[in-house]
C-alpha cells in the first residue's frame, strides 16, 4: 500500500512524495491476509491444510529442545498467553512488521515442518469481539508460518462458546485435517460436553475432513479416544501423537499401578 502524491518542492519543482499507508495505518497484516480469501460473517482469513503426512510428536512452543524430537514433530501453542503471545510475540511482530523479531522467529523455527495454529485463549464469558480477534490473530500467524517458513500449518479448532459455532469454522472448509486439544476439558463436565459438541459440529460441517490430530495429556490413550467417538464412527482418522506431558503422565500412571502390585 504505497501511494504517491505530487508536491511542489522548495525549489518550485514538482516531485512525487511516497506515503507508505501500510506503515502509517498499522496494516502490515494485510500483506498476509490479502494472499487468501475472507470468509463468513466475520471475514476470517481462509486456511487450507490438505497434508497426507501427519505429525508424530507434538512439541510445546516453550520447549525448543523438543522441536526436532522426530522427523515430523509439530510445534503447538497450548500454553498460557503470556508465554505464546504478548509484546514480543509472533503476532505483534507481524502486526508492526518488526523485522528483527521476525528474524528471530524464523531462526527459532528453522526447519520445523509442522505447526498448529496458536491457541490464543478465548473465554465464554468474555467480550465477543475479543474472542473473535484472537481467532483472527491465529489465522494471520498461520498464513505467516505457511508463506515465510513453507511449513504445514494445521488449524487448531477453538471455540469460546456454543454461540460461536455458527462462525468459528468459517474459512476452514477446504481443510482435510484439523487439530484439537483436550487439555482443560477432561475434568470439567460442562467443558467436556462443549468439546464433544464442537467435535461433532466440526465433523459434520467440514465435508473434506479426513483426520484430527489431538493434543492430549491424559495418562492413557483410551480416555481421549472415547471423547472423539463420534468422529471415529464417521470414519475420521483420530491421531494422538505423544508429547512431553503425556509421556510423563503415562509413566506416572504406570508407576502408580506397579506400586500396588
Amino acid at each position: 500500500m504505497k501511494y504517491y502524491k505530487i508536491i511542489v518542492s522548495e525549489t518550485g519543482k514538482k516531485v512525487k512524495e511516497e506515503k507508505n499507508y501500510m506503515k502509517l495505518m498499522n496494516l502490515y497484516y494485510l500483506k498476509y491476509t490479502n494472499l487468501t480469501s475472507k470468509c463468513g460473517e466475520k471475514n476470517l482469513p481462509q486456511i487450507v491444510c490438505r497434508t497426507k503426512v501427519y505429525p508424530d510428536y507434538l512439541a510445546l512452543y516453550s520447549q525448543k529442545s523438543t522441536y526436532y524430537k522426530t522427523r515430523n514433530t509439530a510445534v503447538v501453542w497450548f500454553e498460557y498467553d503470556n508465554t505464546i503471545d504478548g509484546r514480543n510475540g509472533l503476532f505483534e511482530a507481524i502486526y508492526f512488521n518488526d523485522e528483527n523479531t521476525l528474524k528471530k522467529f524464523k531462526e527459532r523455527f528453522k526447519n520445523v515442518k509442522f505447526f498448529f495454529t496458536p491457541d490464543y485463549s478465548e473465554c465464554g464469558d468474555g467480550i465477543a469481539i475479543d474472542n473473535e480477534y484472537r481467532i483472527f490473530k491465529a489465522r494471520v500467524v498461520a498464513i505467516w508460518l505457511t508463506t515465510e517458513l513453507n511449513a504445514v500449518v494445521i488449524p487448531t479448532i477453538t471455540f469460546p462458546s456454543e454461540d460461536s459455532f455458527k462462525w468459528f469454522l468459517d474459512g476452514l472448509e477446504e481443510c482435510s485435517v484439523v487439530g484439537f486439544s483436550t487439555k482443560g476439558y477432561m475434568k470439567d463436565e460442562y467443558e467436556l460436553k462443549l468439546l464433544k459438541k464442537a467435535i461433532r459440529y466440526t465433523v459434520d460441517k467440514l465435508e473434506k475432513l479426513e483426520a484430527i490430530i489431538v493434543y492430549d495429556v491424559c495418562g492413557d490413550y483410551t480416555t481421549a479416544l472415547d471423547v472423539f467417538e463420534y468422529a471415529i464412527k464417521k470414519g475420521i482418522n483420530v491421531i494422538i501423537p505423544p508429547n512431553t506431558l503425556k509421556e510423563r503422565n503415562i509413566k506416572l500412571k504406570e508407576e502408580r499401578k506397579n506400586a500396588y502390585k
